[in-house]
C-alpha cells in the first residue's frame, strides 16, 4: 500500500508553496489509490502555535484537501504530531549511541566559529572537524563535571548517497560535503533530519513528495535510515515555486499565503485548479479542470523539475472564468455574502443575488464586489468636479434626467423592459439617443459614466430608489 504524508510546520500561515507540497502529495494519494496522512511538525517549540495548527488544517480543507490520518482523526500509526512522540525519538537516539552511528559533541559555538572561519580562509566548505568522534569516557566524563551540555551528532560514514529522484531523476551526493551533522540540540530536543526519518519510517511512508528545497536533507536522511535499518521511501522533489520576477514567492509578489488568497476573494475551486498546474500540466494543455479530471490525469512521475512561475494575473483570470461559467449563482451568492457584508452593503439573500448575476460577468475575485457592486447599494453618492461643469456646460444633460423622471414618477415598478421602452419614447419624442441619452441617465442613477447595464440596474433597484436618485440630481443641479 503506497503512503504519502504532508508533514508542516505551524509557525505561520500557509504558504503557497506548502499548499502545493500538500495538494501535490493529495493528488498522488487519489489518483494512485494511497493513504495521505497530516504529520504536523512541532519540535521548534518558541514558533509554534496551536492557532497556526488549526488554521494550517481550515486552509486546506478549504481547497479541498483531506486526509486519511492526521491529529484531528487519528489513525494506526500516532501520535501526529511531533511534540507528541519525543519518547519515540529517545528510543533511536539511543540505537544510534549504543550502534557507534552518533555521538556526543562537546564543542564550543567558539570552536566552531573558528573552524569555519578556516575553512572560509582556505576557500573551502565548511564541514565539522569530527574533533569529538572518539572521545575516550574519560575525556568525556571530564567535559561533564564542567557542566558542558553536549549536543548529539551523527557519524556519517564516508560515502556516496546515491538516490533516484521521481522528477530529477539520478542524484549523487557525496557525504563529504556535509559532514557530521547534529540530530539533538543541546536542549535535548531532537532536530528535523532526524525526527522526519524515524517518523516516516514508522508511518510507513512509502513516497516523500516535497520542495526541491529538502533536496540537500536527502542524503542526510537516507544516511540515517541506513544506519537503523529502515526501508527508505522513494523521493520526488517538487520544482521551486517563483515570482513573476524569476525571484523565489514572497510576500513582495502580493498574497503568498492561501489564507491571504482567500481574504483577497479567491475561490477554493480556482486556487486548486491553479496550484495543481504549477509544476505540472495535463495531456490535453486543458487549463480549466475539475478536481475529478485533475485526479484522473495526474501523474507524478510528470512534474516538471524546471521552476514554476507564480503569475497573479493568470489566477485572477482563472478566478473569473470560475465566477462567470462555472460556479453556481446560488453557491457564488453564498460565498460572497462575507464580502458584501464587510463591505456594509446591507441586504437579503434574493437581492444579494440578484446583484450577483448582475455584475458576475464583470469581476474577477470577490474583493471586486467593493466597487462593481456600490451601484446597488449607496443612494447617496457624490459628483465629481468633471461631472459638475459637463451638467453646467451642457444643458440637455439636466432635460434628459427631468424628462425620465417625468416618465417614470407614477410607475410602482420598473423593468429592464420598462426601461428599454421609456428610452426609445424619449429618442422618438425629443431625438435624444446613444451617449446624449444615457449618459446623463447613468450620471444620474450612479454618479459615474460607465458601468453596469442601466436596464439591469433599475431593475434591480427598483423603481422607489430610482426616483430618489434622480429626483436628487435634480434638486442637486436644479
Amino acid at each position: 500500500m503506497k503512503r504519502v504524508r504532508f508533514a508542516p510546520s505551524p509557525t505561520g500561515y500557509l504558504h503557497l508553496g506548502n499548499a502545493r507540497t500538500a495538494l501535490f502529495n493529495y493528488l498522488f494519494a487519489k489518483h494512485e489509490g494511497a493513504t495521505f496522512i497530516l504529520r504536523i511538525e512541532d519540535t521548534d517549540l518558541e514558533r509554534s502555535k496551536k492557532e497556526y495548527e488549526e488554521m494550517l488544517m481550515e486552509d486546506l480543507k478549504w481547497m479541498g484537501i483531506d486526509w486519511d490520518e492526521g491529529p484531528d482523526k487519528g489513525g494506526p500509526h500516532g501520535p501526529y504530531r511531533q511534540s507528541e512522540r519525543l519518547e519515540i525519538y529517545q528510543k533511536y537516539v539511543d540505537k544510534l549511541l549504543k550502534s557507534g552511528y552518533a555521538y556526543y559533541c562537546y564543542c564550543s559555538e567558539e570552536e566552531l566559529e573558528k573552524e569555519r572561519e578556516k575553512a572560509i580562509a582556505e576557500g573551502r566548505p565548511y564541514r565539522y572537524s569530527g574533533k569529538c568522534r572518539n572521545l575516550t569516557p574519560e575525556e568525556r566524563a571530564d567535559y561533564e563535571a564542567k557542566g558542558i551540555k553536549p549536543v548529539i551528532r551523527f557519524k556519517v560514514p564516508d560515502k556516496t548517497v546515491v538516490f533516484e529522484d521521481i522528477i530529477r531523476g539520478h542524484v549523487e551526493i557525496d557525504t563529504k560535503e556535509f559532514g557530521d551533522f547534529v540530530i539533538v540540540r543541546q536542549d535535548g530536543m531532537p532536530v528535523y533530519n532526524f525526527v522526519v526519518v524515524i517518523d516516516d519510517a514508522l508511518m510507513g511512508i512509502t513516497h516523500v513528495i516535497r520542495g526541491e528545497d529538502h533536496l540537500s536533507n536527502t542524503p542526510k536522511q537516507i544516511v540515517i535510515y541506513e544506519a537503523l535499518g529502515f526501508n527508505i521511501p522513494q523521493f520526488a522533489h517538487l520544482p521551486i515555486i517563483l515570482g513573476e520576477d524569476r525571484t523565489k514567492l514572497s510576500k513582495r509578489h502580493g498574497a503568498v499565503s492561501v489564507r491571504a488568497l482567500k481574504d483577497d476573494g479567491f475561490l477554493s475551486e480556482a486556487v486548486f485548479n491553479y496550484l495543481s498546474l504549477l509544476g505540472w500540466h495535463p495531456k490535453d494543455e486543458r487549463e480549466i479542470l475539475s478536481k475529478e479530471e485533475i485526479i484522473k490525469q495526474f501523474r507524478i512521475q510528470d512534474v516538471n523539475k524546471s521552476p514554476a512561475i507564480f503569475d497573479r494575473t493568470k489566477l485572477r483570470w482563472m478566478n473569473g472564468v470560475y465566477i462567470r461559467e462555472i460556479l453556481d449563482l446560488e453557491e457564488l451568492t453564498k460565498r460572497a455574502i462575507e464580502f458584501f457584508e464587510g463591505f456594509g452593503y446591507k441586504a437579503d439573500f434574493e437581492y444579494y443575488k440578484k446583484v450577483m448575476e448582475a455584475i458576475r460577468d464583470s469581476i474577477e475575485t470577490l474583493m471586486d464586489i467593493k466597487e462593481r457592486a456600490k451601484v446597488f447599494f449607496v443612494d447617496e453618492f457624490p459628483f465629481s468636479q468633471e461631472i459638475k461643469e459637463e451638467v453646467k456646460s451642457d444643458p440637455n444633460f439636466y432635460k434628459v434626467v427631468e424628462i425620465f423622471y417625468q416618465k417614470i414618477k407614477d410607475l410602482h415598478s420598473i423593468t429592464k423592459e420598462d426601461f428599454k421602452n421609456i428610452t426609445k419614447e424619449i429618442q422618438k419624442e425629443y431625438g435624444f439617443k446613444g451617449k446624449g441619452l444615457f449618459h446623463p441617465l447613468r450620471v444620474a442613477l450612479t454618479g459615474e459614466s460607465s458601468g453596469v447595464g442601466l436596464d439591469i440596474l433599475v431593475e434591480v433597484i427598483g423603481i422607489e430608489r430610482v426616483k430618489f436618485r434622480l429626483k436628487r440630481f435634480l434638486e442637486y443641479f436644479g
